[in-house]
């Protein structure tokens, strides 16, 4: 990798000599000088010696050199080993007060680690930041990297002995002795590291239940899915277990407990096996939780949507509209006026072409489509929930409880409590007369006349299951916008843990990072302002926008003139040409392979279970392979039969303990970030990123009317934001021809119904392109780097310009993976790694590197 050559800001700040730090190198001549200025320098940035001269940045050895008025090559002749150098150690640890790193302070170190840092941070490699950072604190030299890896290794070891005793003394001896029986089938066992099963294929059914996906939105899953969260809470975990150990440790015990047969998990002490255990029983519950929360969501839409289908299927063959109304009015009206005394058979049905059937035609329309098929709809969506779907439903009632913060939603919970309480009524048609009977907006509307009834004795009644089926359709409602929420759930949890715990202590500083104003009616007035503002302008500018033509019309009242066809880009096409005729058909797994060694996104991916024995360049082949697998959609055993030396078991060991959503998705950043990095910004022109604020829930559907309003006056008015949006939208257009070639395995669908398995796709597909932009982005840029291509392009060929091409790629064939050939790229086209202390005290080395 290349290192970041400093600039004159750099050099001044971190490589003057300071007036004390002269008198100590005053003393001194030569090579001697000017090696000693250099450690000076390295070790008060650093807070370490350099191993050697390669550490050591040209352009600062070059920076001291002027200072001592010696020349920056008299450091070649400095010995990095001998006698002297460890004089000027020792002197530049006394001058600065720090010291060796002793056995004491080694202990200290850990202790401090394993109570601080590593109860948190279960990644070695940060708690190795953490280490180095303390050293500097405590003025200590860094130990040495093998003497910092057993440091790190025993404090997350202390750390993880120490939690995992807290967590066990937590749980009853009853709750213990359930988990403990979830892998107590001792002749099971997996394959061993090579295994090529999928996750949790050994495990005893019920905790292979546990694990299972869910299915489809179906009366069965809601079923299967109600019976899973029984089963978890059935062992009995407190629901404040975690509430002390952060979410990404509970994350990583989850994991490592997903990834390890019953086999493996018996082989840890007790403390750690219900830990693990724990920790997977209590994410499972959150997440089954919210499967439920989806799929009631889901099934209430589903039941409506199907009513509406089955009552129009069944009305579509009878309905024919009828044409000429006001034609047929015009002479119905002229023969009952000619002929008064007539009968109706004898003077209107003859008036009216087609005479009594088209008059029938007529009636049957406006029933069709008035009130009597909002009714029929009504009806046969009851129907649907009383013979299908209301025992999933009410099952639903009993194991989620649904709570509010809102007053004004309280009806809506007391209802579904009423629906609970008599949900074992029978054929009870109406709720009994002394019953209370919760009433919310959802009972008006088109639904007040089927809600309530007149019973035989002329008393108005709620009809039970019509009501029951509107408090689902409330709670879904209420749901979708937050304002009832599911205790237990992650997702649906209650939008108040949403905030930071400190956010009322704190008001006044995160709505000033928010740069919004604490008074919501200031907040409202600036919206509105904003909003007049738009509208004003748009109103004033109309009769000059010539695109723009607003009118009554069916077709919709707004029409928008296409903007004028820009320049054709006409070099784009050989450039092109030219990246294809340098670098040739590349494969595409290549892309990927020089992706990952430049921008070293894979070595931050470490085991799921905190081990691992394989070598990184070996872990880096497969997790490569891996990847590409997903991306393309091809699959493991297809890419497995290619030319790289590595089995299916191996690849399916290495996705199943090392590539988890987690690290596909940092992978991806890295690459983006790395694409951002090496742009050249004079090609490319600045690059921003934007984040969104998150307002409340419900307020956002208002807040949201409002900015749409002003965007779409301020769209209508500006043809420039007109152009901008649309060239945004081919971007994307091109981004999705990109995913089609690129996933082009299967036909491009999803073969897996499971979610982890979809997402993971999705995210190795996101890797694959992203590795595309930025293997491109590099390609292009050699190319430009020379005048006669940059000369070429016009202002229409710098606008078309984009690394989101393909013509150059071969997605197709037999994956053959060599890490020993790169791609030939200029050196300076390689992105390096941000120069951090940690980055500096352990460099990432790979022999494959150029």
């Amino acid at each position: 990798m290349a290192r970041t050559p400093l600039d004159l800001d750099e050099l001044v700040e971190h490589w003057t000599l300071l007036k004390d730090e002269q008198v100590l190198v005053s003393g001194k001549r030569g090579a001697t000088r000017l090696g000693f200025a250099v450690l000076l320098k390295f070790y008060t940035q650093y807070g370490r010696f350099p191993r050697n001269r390669a550490e050591l940045p040209g352009e600062a050895v070059e920076f001291v050199a002027c200072q001592v008025q010696v020349p920056a090559s008299e450091l070649e002749s400095y010995d990095w080993t001998g006698r002297t150098v460890e004089y000027h150690r020792a002197q530049v640890r006394e001058h600065l007060g720090f010291r060796e790193c002793s056995v004491a302070d080694a202990e200290k170190l850990t202790a401090y680690l394993a109570e601080h840092v590593a109860r948190r941070e279960r990644r070695p490699e940060q708690v190795r930041v953490e280490l180095l950072a303390r050293c500097r604190t405590e003025s200590i030299e860094p130990p040495t990297p093998g003497r910092c890896d057993r440091i790190v290794a025993a404090a997350l070891r202390a750390a993880e002995e120490s939690l995992t005793a807290l967590i066990s003394s937590r749980l009853t001896v009853e709750s213990i002795e359930r988990i403990v029986a979830l892998v107590a089938c001792a002749d099971q066992d997996d394959a061993g590291p090579a295994g090529g099963g999928t996750e949790g294929e050994d495990a005893p059914p019920v905790l292979a239940k546990v694990k299972e996906a869910p299915g489809n939105v179906s009366l069965g899953t809601m079923l299967t899915e109600i019976d899973k969260l029984l089963v978890v809470r059935a062992i009995g975990l407190p629901p404040d277990l975690f509430i002390d150990v952060a979410p990404k440790v509970v994350a990583g015990w989850r994991a490592r407990a997903a990834m390890e047969s019953p086999s493996h998990l018996r082989t840890h002490p007790v403390p750690l096996r219900v830990t693990l255990l724990a920790a997977l029983l209590h994410e499972r519950e959150q997440e089954i939780t919210d499967t439920l929360v989806e799929l009631l969501i889901s099934t209430v839409h589903r039941i409506g949507a199907r009513a509406e289908k089955k009552v129009t299927e069944q009305l579509i063959n009878a309905f024919k509209k009828v044409s000429g109304k006001e034609n047929i009015l015009f002479k119905l009206a002229e023969a009952s006026l000619g002929t008064p005394e007539g009968t109706v058979r004898q003077v209107v049905f003859p008036a009216v072409s087609g005479g009594e059937a088209t008059l029938r035609e007529l009636v049957h329309e406006f029933k069709t489509r008035g009130p009597v098929y909002r009714r029929t709809v009504q009806t046969t969506l009851k129907a649907s929930y009383t013979n299908h779907y209301r025992r999933g439903l009410i099952k639903l009632l009993d194991v989620l409880e649904f709570c509010s913060s809102n007053h004004a939603h309280q009806p809506v919970i007391e209802a579904l409590a009423l629906v609970a309480r008599y949900a074992s009524a029978g054929n009870t048609t109406y709720y009994p007369l002394g019953e209370t009977v919760p009433v919310h907006k959802a009972m008006g509307g088109d639904w007040a006349e089927v809600v309530h009834r007149t019973d035989k004795r002329g008393r108005r009644r709620v009809v039970r299951m019509v009501y029951e089926v509107v408090a689902f359709q409330a709670l879904r409602d209420q749901l979708k916008c937050k304002e009832i929420w599911v205790v237990g759930a992650d997702k649906w949890r209650n939008p108040d843990e949403d905030l930071p715990q400190d956010f009322e202590a704190r008001r006044v500083e995160n709505y000033r990072e928010l740069r919004k104003p604490l008074d919501p009616a200031v907040f409202v007035d600036e919206l509105r302002e904003q909003m007049t503002a738009e509208l004003t302008l748009l109103n004033d500018g109309m009769p000059k926008l010539s695109w723009l033509d607003i009118a009554e019309r069916k077709s919709g009242a707004i029409r928008l003139t296409a903007a004028e066809a820009q320049p054709e880009p006409r070099n784009l096409r050989r450039i092109k040409g030219e990246v294809q005729r340098r670098w040739g058909v590349v494969p595409l797994v290549d892309m990927l392979k020089e992706a990952v060694l430049r921008t070293g996104c894979l070595d931050a991916v470490t085991s799921v279970s905190g081990g691992g024995s394989l070598s990184a360049a070996v872990l880096a082949e497969r997790l490569l392979l891996v990847i590409y697998a997903y991306g393309t959609n091809t699959g493991i055993k297809a890419v497995a039969s290619g030319g790289h030396g590595h089995t299916e078991d191996e690849l399916r060991y290495v996705r199943r303990r090392y590539l988890s959503a987690e690290a596909a998705r940092a992978i991806a950043v890295q690459i983006a970030n790395a694409t951002f990095t090496a742009r050249s910004t004079e090609l490319w022109g600045q690059g921003s990123t934007a984040v969104a604020s998150r307002p409340t829930y419900a307020a956002m559907l208002e807040v949201g009317r409002a900015q749409k309003t002003i965007f779409v006056a301020r769209y209508l008015r500006l043809r420039d934001l007109q152009r901008e949006i649309e060239e945004g939208l081919n971007v994307m257009e091109s981004s999705n021809g990109a995913n089609s070639v690129i996933a082009y395995g299967k036909g491009g669908e999803i073969a897996s119904n499971r979610r982890d398995e979809q997402e993971m796709f999705v995210l190795c597909l996101r890797i694959l392109q992203s590795a595309l932009v930025y293997v491109n982005t590099l390609m292009l840029q050699d190319i430009l780097d020379e005048p006669e291509w940059a000369e070429l392009l016009t202002p229409a060929d710098r606008r078309g310009l984009t690394p989101l091409f393909w013509s150059h790629i071969r997605p197709y064939g037999e994956v053959n993976l060599d890490m020993d050939t790169r791609l030939n790229l200029t050196a300076g086209s390689t992105v390096p790694r941000p120069r951090t202390a940690a980055a500096v005290e352990q460099p990432v080395l790979s022999p494959r590197d150029p």
